[in-house]
């Protein structure tokens, strides 16, 4: 049991990615909009995503290579549009994460006076948006893996404890008949925002390659990091990720439902919201639970994701131009960190839009990273001992046919 949970780490990092908007922000709105109402879909998206994301490990940890270099074996066309699609959302997610990071933290730790530069007025969610992409930076360029992996580990137990401390809080504060009646949404917002909810839920299927990196990485540390213990790790990641949605769903449930407010789509505004309605319904006392929650909930994203996508880009880059250059990843880091400024300040009051675009995006391309994750788990690039089980191919083709299925009805019904 000591060597499983000392193996413990690309799971987690996992469980750090995909616990960000999709929970904080989805969930808590899911919950306020429909109360109880969206578990179906929470509970659903989960079971049928949970094959593809579990592929990453399993190909990762049996063949001693990335899923990027698997994508590279199906052919360049595939390893070609995941580099487009990553280069076509990553400052987007990034900055989406990041925004709502900032907004959280002027909010806790406190608001900064405005200035100008120019005729430009620079508010405290910016200085704290190039303050938080600034240390996260600076965090990875030093600390590289090592530092990220015992990090995440401390986050993830703050964030888990503080949120089930929120939502007992809630529950015994609740004086209401909690109604589990199941919705499905009928008009196009409602829609829109279903596939919005589900896309993030629990993350983005282009995690999986990012999954499959940090077991690459762990393997350099841990040599006995096998397919075995790199399941276990990313098991306990993965039902982490489902407690805590339902978690935060049910604080939504609990605070925000029938209240008749509604979310602002600027970040400062949002975080202030959603502190004060939690303190508001639970006590003054709850502001430091509240708050240690939601930022680690947000800041862990914020890292893991500057992280991963510039690792992704870097070996994609390696693979598509044959490119060895050790610069590679502090050059996408970068690249990423001064776009992320960059377009904060463009779109400073358009987080809600930023957020949607991102996460229907996710959840339009999450057939394609479905599919081809299979296709590679099931072919001859992958050891027959560690090919899926027969129900693991059962769950693969149902949740290939949910994600289609879905997709297709949000087009539709534009």
């Amino acid at each position: 049991m000591i060597t499983k949970l000392k193996n413990l780490g690309p799971g987690l990092l996992f469980a750090g990615a995909a616990i960000g908007v999709s929970h904080l922000v989805q969930s808590t709105r899911a919950g306020a909009d429909f109360g109880l109402g969206l578990l179906w879909a929470l509970l659903l998206v989960n079971i049928f995503k949970y094959p593809f994301f579990q592929f990453a490990p399993r190909y990762a940890t049996a063949t001693g290579e990335s899923l990027l270099d698997g994508y590279n074996k199906l052919g360049k066309g595939v390893l070609a549009t995941y580099y487009i699609l990553n280069l076509v959302t990553m400052f987007t997610i990034q900055t989406a994460v990041t925004i709502v990071t900032a907004g959280l933290a002027s909010t806790l730790f406190g608001h900064f006076p405005t200035f100008e530069i120019g005729n430009r007025a620079i508010n405290s969610t910016e200085i704290w948006t190039v303050i938080i992409t600034c240390l996260c930076l600076l965090l990875l360029l030093v600390g590289k893996y090592k530092l990220l992996d015992k990090l995440m580990k401390v986050i993830i137990i703050t964030l888990t404890i503080s949120t089930i401390v929120a939502v007992s809080m809630a529950l015994s504060n609740n004086t209401e008949v909690l109604s589990f009646t199941q919705t499905l949404p009928s008009n196009t917002l409602e829609i829109a925002f279903l596939i919005a909810f589900m896309g993030w839920m629990p993350a983005p299927l282009d995690i999986s390659v990012w999954q499959s990196l940090w077991c690459i990485e762990k393997k350099k540390d841990a040599k006995q990091y096998n397919p075995k213990s790199a399941l276990f790790d990313f098991n306990v990641g993965y039902i982490s990720t489902i407690i805590l949605g339902i978690g935060f769903l049910l604080l939504g449930a609990l605070v925000m439902f029938n209240n008749g407010e509604t979310f602002s789509g600027k970040a400062g505004v949002f975080a202030n919201q959603l502190i004060e309605m939690y303190t508001s319904n639970l006590g003054d006392w709850a502001y430091i639970i509240i708050g240690i929650a939601a930022f680690t909930t947000m800041f862990s994203t914020t890292l893991t994701t500057l992280d991963a996508s510039p690792r992704s880009m870097a070996k994609t880059t390696q693979l598509l131009f044959s490119t060895s250059s050790k610069l590679n990843y502090t050059l996408w880091i970068s690249l990423l960190a001064i776009g992320t400024i960059g377009i904060f300040f463009f779109f400073a009051s358009k987080m809600s839009f930023l957020i949607k675009v991102a996460t229907i995006l996710s959840f339009i391309t999450a057939p394609f990273y479905a599919i081809i994750n299979y296709r590679l788990i099931s072919s001859k690039h992958t050891p027959k001992d560690w090919q899926p089980s027969k129900q693991l191919h059962v769950l693969s083709w149902l949740g290939i046919a949910f994600l289609i299925g879905f997709s297709i009805w949000y087009l539709t019904t534009l």
